[in-house]
C-alpha cells in the first residue's frame, strides 16, 4: 500500500464522519452497538436515513455489522474513527 492509498483511506473516514448526524451516529455506535431501529429512535430520523448513513460508515470501514437472530447490530471498529470520536467526546 502506498502512502497515497493510506491518505485516501483516512480522507474517506474523515468525509464519512463530516456530517453532523453521521458523526452522532458513529459516536452512539462507539458507546453501544445498536440496530437500525434503535439508531432511528435515538437520532429521531427516518429509517431510510439511518440505513443510508450506516452504509456510508460501513463503506468507509468505520462500522461493522453483526447478526443476532433477525436483528443486525452495528458497532464502530475502525481505530482512526475511534481516536477521532474519543477526541470529540474527550474520553
Amino acid at each position: 500500500m502506498t502512502m497515497n492509498d493510506e491518505y485516501i483511506k483516512q480522507c474517506n473516514i474523515l468525509k464519512a464522519l463530516s456530517h453532523p448526524v453521521r458523526l452522532k451516529l458513529a459516536i452512539g455506535l462507539y458507546k453501544d452497538e445498536c440496530s437500525v431501529n434503535e439508531c432511528k429512535q435515538k437520532l429521531n430520523v427516518p429509517q431510510s436515513t439511518v440505513s443510508q448513513y450506516l452504509r456510508i460508515l460501513k463503506n468507509a470501514k468505520i462500522v461493522e455489522d453483526k447478526r443476532s437472530g433477525t436483528t443486525i447490530c452495528y458497532r464502530v471498529v475502525n481505530n482512526l474513527a475511534i481516536e477521532i470520536i474519543k477526541t470529540i467526546i474527550k474520553e
